[in-house]
């Protein structure tokens, strides 16, 4: 139906008939000149009619049209210094595809404003904002790099269950759901389908997948349903092996969204691309820097969310660092497949970005009794994961990995609400549309 985007309408196509489609931003009306934006994927463009030159019945399509009506407009290019990106459509074609219904649920030309939830209620319409879409654009040439130095690292993509029989990870945090006669769960992570990769052979593997957690957050960070790329790979010396990964994956992924000029011009963003190694800071270090500004946390408990914001602000104030890792934490505030180090310390490590954590990971366990061992340790019963563990019986090679959230990450990089970057967005209050 089109020849071109508006994109691809050069001045060097001066004199040229081309194709349209898209939808009608805005018109104006000079009384012998009509102007009509098009509005489509790529941009706008102006069409500009003009009595005694275009046909009446075009001039009074153009006056009958409501805005965000679907048309296709055929005619030539011309150049014009007072017109949008200097070059206009004089138009020898005007169908109208589809007429918008009035008034609009929402204002696309963002004269006025509106709320997140007129936004999400009418999220195919916000979309349409060049301010929104460039959000979705970023975030797609980001899982595409993603994809891409993966599979050049020799990873394999895998797809796990996302209908489980019990707990990935322990806890109460799952939906149930009716399977036939029986009950299930939505998957909180592919984690323990990943491990069990590791005993087959295919040692390097990744999925970009889909995380349900039933847990009755309402802030501007979580969601129960969550992006993720995890990743799990085998052969490893230690946790270690596993950071260099994320760490070159994930600044990959924030050049390629630094490379893309016009979509941060349009929502008016500038993205700093951290360097490589990225700083490491261990759990007792935090602590102790985060006791230095009065907040005080407990040995052995997690760094709660006031924490990592106020760790987040110390490091980029003080030291300019905005991506970083915090490694070693304690045993006991780990899931049970967490390789112990020592005595009280784990194998893992978080990934920091501006006071968030948008990465967890860790070395597993690798021997199947220490694994029983742990499982008991957190009050679980190893027959729930008696098909997990049955591959640790038979040649489990030392491994690790790690889950990074897309939402948050994208969030962190364009300092925005988790909403925003998420397309349809699921929190306890939103399950449409």
């Amino acid at each position: 139906m089109r020849s071109h985007y508006s994109s691809q309408v050069k001045p060097e196509l001066e004199g040229e008939d081309v194709i349209l489609c898209g939808w009608v931003h805005e018109k104006r009306d000079l009384g012998k000149l009509k102007f009509l934006v098009l509005r489509d994927r790529e941009g706008f463009i102006q069409v500009t009619a003009k009595k005694g030159v275009t046909r009446d019945d075009i001039l009074e399509d153009i006056n009958s049209l409501s805005r965000e009506s679907v048309i296709q407009v055929k005619g030539k290019i011309k150049l014009s210094k007072k017109a949008p990106n200097g070059l206009e459509i004089n138009p020898s074609n005007l169908k109208v595809i589809n007429e918008s219904g009035s008034p609009l649920p929402m204002d696309v030309t963002q004269k006025v404003d509106a709320d997140m939830d007129t936004r999400l209620n009418n999220r195919f319409m916000d979309l349409r904002k060049p301010e929104i879409s460039s959000i979705f654009r970023l975030r797609s040439a980001v899982i595409n790099r993603s994809r891409e130095y993966l599979t050049g690292e020799d990873f394999i993509e895998m797809c796990s269950p996302k209908i489980i029989a019990s707990a990935s990870e322990g806890g109460t945090d799952l939906f149930p759901i009716s399977y036939f006669d029986r009950e299930a769960f939505l998957a909180q992570s592919p984690q323990l389908y990943k491990q069990m990769l590791m005993a087959s052979g295919l040692d390097k593997v990744f999925e970009t997948t889909t995380y349900f957690r039933a847990e009755e957050h309402d802030t501007r960070r979580h969601l129960n349903e969550v992006s993720a790329i995890d990743l799990e790979m085998a052969f490893i010396e230690s946790e270690e092996d596993v950071m260099r990964v994320l760490e070159n994956l994930t600044v990959e992924m924030i050049k390629t969204a630094s490379s893309c000029k016009k979509e941060l011009e349009t929502i008016n963003r500038e993205i700093k691309v951290p360097r490589l190694p990225l700083n490491r800071f261990t759990y007792d270090e935090c602590l102790n820097l985060l006791a230095q500004e009065g907040k005080e946390i407990p040995w052995g408990e997690d760094i709660d969310t006031e924490g990592e914001k106020l760790l987040g602000k110390l490091l980029q104030e003080k030291q300019g660092i905005e991506l970083y890792f915090i490694t070693g934490y304690p045993l006991e505030s780990k899931p049970f497949y967490t390789m112990p180090d020592g005595g009280k310390y784990s194998k893992s490590f978080d990934l920091g970005f501006k006071g968030v954590e948008v990465s967890s990971g860790s070395q597993r366990i690798h021997s199947h009794d220490l694994l029983v061992e742990r499982i008991r340790h957190h009050n679980l019963d190893p027959e729930n994961f008696e098909y997990y563990l049955k591959c640790f019986q038979y040649g489990m090679p030392p491994h690790g990995g790690f889950g990074l959230g897309v939402d948050r990450l994208m969030m962190q990089l364009l300092d925005l609400s988790i909403r925003d970057v998420v397309m349809f967005p699921r929190d306890r209050h939103r399950l449409t549309p």
